[in-house]
């Protein structure tokens, strides 16, 4: 289908960029949020014993741009959209819509699953970058707060010590989590039997899968990473 750009659906792609990336925004923005309030709490409290308050920005940039953010949009996505791929496939198997499709001469899996994957990996880079932002915005708030740096102080500092890499270290683990979610949300939706109760076993099961490889995923990229020294 990629090979073949005239065989793409662009409005379905597009719908589903704004299901699954758009509409996931508010839950992402509060989740970084309180994600860089946690992170400056801690940090706020070690880093006053040793009189270094000025390396929380090091912390909060670092550890969220590269870690935190990617980690947390992509358990998001995993629960939000994931899970309502392996739903949405189910009820369409359960309802004979796959029987159907595949009568009329329609692939199911060029019609229902590729949009969804090419959709997702297209979000999922978009929503990492915007809760790098949400993120550091929290850490930036809870530093005025607690330690009494100025926003001023803090984005001085911060332009210093984030480097673009750590940016686009967690940037790039977007494509791969996306590919991940998408792939184990609309496989598992194919999997439900003809029962209901198998939409909320096969839709759980999709979830706990989904997550699971993620958090995997994440460490190897660490691994690798660290390994290149970068």
């Amino acid at each position: 289908n990629i090979l073949h750009p005239s065989s793409m659906r662009y409005k379905a792609i597009i719908k589903n960029i704004e299901d699954a990336g758009v509409k996931a925004l508010p839950i992402i923005a509060v989740t970084s949020f309180l994600i860089g309030v946690v992170v400056a709490y801690q940090s706020a409290v070690q880093l006053e014993k040793f009189g270094a308050n000025i390396f929380i920005v090091d912390m909060i940039g670092i550890s969220v741009s590269r870690e935190l953010s990617p980690l947390i949009t992509a358990i998001v996505v995993a629960g939000r959209s994931g899970s309502s791929y392996t739903a949405q496939i189910g009820a369409m198997k359960i309802t004979q819509e796959l029987d159907a499709m595949k009568t009329m001469g329609f692939d199911p899996f060029n019609f229902l699953v590729t949009p969804r994957i090419i959709a997702l990996m297209i979000a999922m880079p978009l929503m990492i970058f915007f809760s790098d932002i949400i993120g550091i915005f929290g850490g930036m708030f809870i530093s005025k707060i607690q330690i009494n740096l100025s926003y001023m102080e803090f984005i001085n500092r911060l332009q210093i010590v984030l480097e673009s890499k750590h940016l686009w270290i967690g940037i790039v683990k977007g494509p791969f989590f996306a590919w991940f979610i998408a792939s184990i949300g609309c496989f598992r939706g194919f999997q439900v039997l003809n029962t209901t109760e198998s939409i909320g076993r096969y839709t759980t099961i999709s979830v706990v899968n989904s997550i699971f490889l993620v958090i995997a995923c994440d460490a190897l990229f660490s691994v690798f990473f660290t390994e290149l020294g970068i």
